[in-house]
């Protein structure tokens, strides 16, 4: 059974970073561009001709930035009924607002643009899935920027439970930068 390409659009400012993102989508058989755009408004024009399942969003764009964008492209859907796309905030920085307000708005997580190849093509996948992602290095900065205080352990606990504990699982080597998303999604 021949399982249909996971289709993107690219929402970045820089045509050259947006050229990199296509050859490194290009290169995944289970991936295919289906658009581009060089600004928020851009890619909502793009975004409602093409009907991609991901959008890799840049956070920090002229005119219509990435968190407008996401909203609009999610108010979109939801006013047609439609389910819509998940989206993929790309940012420079390990945890800003920008970040967190995009979430909020309905992204489905961030990556950083400094990323390996192969942790933002993991990243797509993912979010395709329905599972929202967060850069590994801004995980510890997110529990704390929606946490606040640090988690207090029991008396007498300690850590890491023994092996036979079942608290003890195994996880994929990028468990720690996923959560689960709650939007459900058709295929």
């Amino acid at each position: 059974m021949v399982t249909a390409a996971i289709r993107l659009v690219l929402v970045d400012d820089q045509p050259l970073f947006r050229s990199g993102l296509r050859m490194l989508v290009d290169s995944q058989d289970d991936l295919e561009v289906v658009g581009e755009a060089g600004d928020g408004g851009e890619a909502v024009r793009v975004v409602e001709e093409t009907r991609p399942d991901v959008v890799l969003m840049d956070i920090r764009m002229p005119r219509t930035d990435g968190i407008e964008s996401t909203e609009r492209i999610m108010a979109a859907a939801d006013a047609s009924g439609r389910v819509p796309p998940r989206i993929l905030v790309l940012t420079t920085f390990d945890l800003d607002e920008g970040a967190a307000r995009a979430i909020r708005a309905g992204a489905s997580g961030f990556v950083l643009k400094d990323a390996e190849p192969e942790f933002l093509l993991a990243a797509i996948r993912t979010v395709h899935a329905g599972t929202a992602v967060i850069a590994p290095a801004a995980t510890r900065e997110l529990f704390e920027h929606f946490g606040g205080a640090p988690a207090v352990r029991p008396e007498g606990s300690t850590w890491p439970p023994s092996a036979s504990g079942s608290a003890r699982s195994s996880c994929s080597p990028h468990a720690d930068s996923a959560t689960p998303r709650s939007r459900p999604r058709s295929t």
